[in-house]
């Protein structure tokens, strides 16, 4: 599929595509530039869903997420997921190829989630071996994903950030910066979610992600849970918004995977991004001028 490239806007937005919002989102008027897609939804090589993204990379940019590839799991890498990664790339020629800092699957064994994975040394090595695998087999960049955290593991001894940031600088890889996650963790681990963002070196990150969360009404302590399914909450905006003011806009995409509301509501949610950092700007203006 040959496509012409696309002049970015001054803020660029997207949202996951679903079904359902399918005809609204491919012929009504709104101000999105990409939409995201879960890669393994169309690892199939034909019929309506195939239709239907076609028809949308005729229009807009693409985002391919990925989310059973376990680049986390000590454990070779599927060849065939990895193959079928793969055609659906070169198929579509999406502006982003991504995946988690995390495994949903060891020795032929899967889960139906995105695990956490130990931050040490010998995690660093096989992470960026997959990820070098991954680059070399589809011959470009991805960006890999910051996860939701909700324990801690005893054999972890290297922050989250440096692990990111070492990881980029290894591979050349670009970071998907999920700020939701980034608060999730924080508030679960007992972090702040600040000081992590702080840590983040901005130059590797080439898109960020906003959510919604839910908290747990069973926990004795608060316990947030990354569910895609939430209006995103003010104080995700506000990081997200002193982000961008201080080391400038990323393409921007806000998911919603469950409980999915109507089209217009994401909208709202892209909306919402953009006038905070609009008012961010403002203050820090403001700021610079006494």
């Amino acid at each position: 599929m040959h496509v012409s490239p696309r002049p970015a806007p001054a803020f660029e937005a997207g949202v996951g595509l679903k079904p359902q919002h399918y005809k609204e989102a491919l012929e009504g008027h709104h101000p999105l530039s990409f939409f995201e897609v879960h890669a393994e939804n169309f690892f199939g090589l034909g019929g309506p869903p195939h239709r239907w993204l076609t028809a949308f990379r005729e229009k807009f940019d693409l985002s391919i997420h990925g989310v059973c590839l376990s680049i986390g799991a000590p454990s070779a890498l599927d060849v065939g997921h990895l193959q079928r990664l793969k055609l659906l790339v070169d198929r579509y020629q999406p502006k982003f190829v991504s995946e988690h800092l995390a495994w949903t699957g060891d020795s032929g064994i899967f889960h139906n989630d995105l695990l956490p994975v130990p931050l040490n040394a010998a995690s660093f090595r096989y992470i960026c071996d997959h990820v070098d695998e991954v680059q070399s087999r589809l011959g470009r960049q991805i960006l890999i994903e910051n996860p939701s955290l909700y324990l801690e593991l005893r054999e972890s001894d290297i922050a989250e950030p440096e692990f990111l940031n070492d990881l980029a600088k290894a591979t050349g890889c670009g970071l998907l910066l999920d700020i939701n996650n980034v608060f999730v963790s924080a508030t679960n681990l007992g972090f702040e979610a600040q000081a992590y963002l702080d840590k983040i070196e901005a130059r590797h990150v080439g898109e960020i992600h906003l959510a919604g969360h839910v908290v747990d009404p069973a926990a004795k302590e608060p316990l947030l849970i990354d569910n895609h399914g939430a209006l995103i909450c003010d104080e995700v905006l506000a990081l997200y918004a002193a982000f961008v003011a201080d080391k400038g806009p990323r393409p921007t995409l806000v998911e919603w995977d469950t409980d999915v509301p109507d089209f217009a509501v994401l909208i709202g949610e892209t909306r919402r991004a953009c006038r905070a950092i609009e008012a961010a700007a403002f203050v820090k203006s403001e700021m610079a001028h006494g």
